[in-house]
């Protein structure tokens, strides 16, 4: 029999360093009394190179003026870290370097990190080493991204009134009871159930469309129809989140939006005057982003694309003019079939991870379903998200969905609360004297719930 040894009580440090290390960026901020959305820093997590061969590193994209032909290298392959030599570079920035802006001492600070659900263990048993062996943080906690958004106040954000998040006898700190949560961010969109902040494991569904298929998917649309974009990643992104809504009628909109549309269908030009707009591009002198404004298909405007007004003081720009792209890229998170991907989209994939619950739990989860993740900031995702899923679900079940204040912050700030919970925090942390003692094999059965602490 192995020994069954009961870790030794240790003290934690009073500094908490909640770190949601997204494929996009990273969202990261120290733990105080009263969380708050603005004690969290968000910065891209990527080393980019522009074509003047200078290297940015993480937050120092800000500073970047030329994103013209800009290439990036990303620690997070498939939502999974995979690269700790550019993510180390990275966090060495952030967190270490001096003159960071989060700076810290690692043996004196706890730390709380984010994974995406079902990520292979070779890859956790990596990241747990450099944690506790390179970085020597003094204490650990690897969880999934979503389970944390368990800690917010779910029932507000559903109508209810608002409660203390933090009290001194803790219950309101205490985890939702049931929660559908659907993360899509830049690598993937997952489904996960959560019970009492915990992942209900063979229920969490994947669908492997998020963000970055979303932008290539636009670059390849627009590089047929207007110009060459395939190393403007940054700028189709920008693009992306700019134009881009879900449509609550695709069909129609397509129609109205085609070319080669019957006479009949032209009659609304209201609506395609309002789908088809023009995003003018940057020069990265003058103008370091681009805009969208409305359509303007007169002569004028088509000679100041050609530059043919330059002669005569006029001004001179760039632009496309984009029509049924708005709508039909996003429309692979409903429809992945459209690029010939064998998955079902967002809504039925809501159904398929229902299906591996118990049907006593079905009508708790479609009454508590929070979105996060980037993509929730499309116009119409929310709306087209709640029709199809009330169709698919069941009569009888009453279906709520919400979108977080802040999607892409929300993950960071439920840690927050959860770390602000002491007693929480006590009963999750694996310190590094434990590590050591105990070794890589026990903390993997930690952070899997294998082992009750």
């Amino acid at each position: 029999m192995p020994r069954q040894t009961k870790p030794t009580e240790q003290t934690l440090p009073q500094q908490t360093l909640v770190v949601d290390n997204g494929a996009f960026t990273i969202k990261a901020g120290f733990v105080k009394s009263e969380p708050q959305l603005e004690d969290c820093l968000v910065v891209p997590n990527c080393l980019a190179r522009d074509r003047e061969k200078r290297v940015w590193v993480g937050g120092q994209l800000d500073k970047c003026q030329d994103f013209g032909e800009i290439a990036f290298r990303r620690p997070v392959e498939k939502g999974y870290l995979v690269n700790w030599e550019a993510e180390r570079a990275i966090w060495n920035s952030v967190f270490f370097d001096k003159g960071a802006t989060l700076k810290c001492d690692p043996h004196e600070t706890n730390l709380v990190l984010t994974e995406a659900p079902n990520a292979p263990a070779a890859l956790q048993s990596n990241c747990d080493q450099i944690i506790f062996e390179e970085f020597e943080f003094a204490s650990y906690h690897r969880c999934l991204g979503p389970s944390l958004n368990a800690y917010h106040d779910v029932a507000h954000l559903f109508g209810a009134p608002a409660r203390s998040i933090l009290q001194s006898d803790g219950p309101a700190a205490l985890p939702a009871e049931c929660l559908l949560l659907i993360d899509s961010g830049f690598s993937h969109t997952t489904v996960t159930p959560l019970f009492k902040g915990r992942p209900i494991q063979r229920a969490i569904r994947r669908l492997d469309i998020g963000g970055k298929f979303l932008t290539n998917y636009l670059k390849e649309l627009v590089s047929i129809r207007h110009y060459n974009m395939s190393d403007e990643t940054y700028l189709i992104n920008e693009i992306k989140e700019t134009v881009c809504y879900v449509s609550n009628d695709f069909k129609h909109d397509l129609e109205v939006t085609w070319k080669g549309a019957p006479a009949k269908s032209e009659k609304v030009p209201s609506d395609g005057r309002g789908i088809v707009v023009d995003y003018v591009l940057p020069d990265y002198n003058a103008n370091k982003h681009g805009f969208m404004r409305p359509h303007d298909p007169s002569l004028t405007a088509k000679m100041r694309k050609l530059g043919a007004l330059a002669g005569g003081g006029g001004s001179t720009e760039d632009f496309m003019t984009l029509g049924n792209e708005r709508f039909a890229v996003p429309e692979l998170l409903f429809n992945p079939g459209d690029t010939g991907m064998k998955q079902a989209g967002l809504p039925e994939t809501v159904l398929q991870s229902l299906s591996g619950l118990p049907p006593g739990l079905w009508p708790a989860m479609l009454a508590n379903i929070l979105v996060v993740g980037g993509n929730a900031n499309l116009d119409g995702f929310m709306e087209r998200l709640e029709v199809e899923i009330r169709q698919l679900a069941p009569v009888e079940c009453t279906v709520r969905i919400a979108r977080a204040p802040d999607p892409i912050r929300s993950t960071w700030l439920g840690g927050a609360y959860m770390a602000a919970d002491l007693s929480k925090l006590k009963s999750v942390q694996v310190t590094r004297q434990e590590y050591q003692e105990y070794g890589s094999a026990w903390l993997a059965k930690v952070f899997s719930g294998a082992i009750e602490r």
